[in-house]
């Protein structure tokens, strides 16, 4: 689907964040900017890692946030897509993206916007026979 892909590093987050050591903040951080763009959510899942660590992903209607934390490392990758099939939700893909960007508050990032191209369904073998 046409839609955009947002994918993020950041580096130099305060490792003493709840929202990179456990997975229940960092749920709720995902789940609150998920809602406040206005996207809507299909699921979820979140695994603490031990000693320290989450890696968790919130499934929309319109694609999927993944997130990923190393505190060890004071980093997150963070990866949202959505795809514009009724609506350009691009704005509220960025929106999740920088609320999040926000709460975790990297120091130096790096950034990539990659554009998805239209996917067109190609008629089924039996509608080709017909149309034949």
């Amino acid at each position: 689907m046409d839609g955009i892909h947002l994918l993020g590093e950041w580096y130099g987050c305060p490792a003493d964040k709840p929202e990179m050591l456990h997975a229940e903040p960092l749920r709720k951080a995902c789940i609150e900017a998920v809602e406040s763009a206005g996207l809507t959510i299909v699921g979820e899942r979140f695994h603490q890692f031990e000693p320290q660590g989450v890696t968790g992903a919130v499934i929309l209607a319109e694609s999927h946030l993944a997130i990923h934390t190393w505190p060890e490392m004071g980093s997150v990758t963070i990866d949202v897509y959505v795809c514009n099939y009724t609506t350009d939700n691009t704005d509220k893909a960025e929106r999740v993206f920088r609320a999040l960007q926000a709460r975790l508050g990297p120091t130096r990032t790096s950034f990539q916007a990659i554009h998805r191209g239209a996917v067109r369904a190609e008629p089924a073998p039996a509608a080709i026979e017909r149309a034949a």
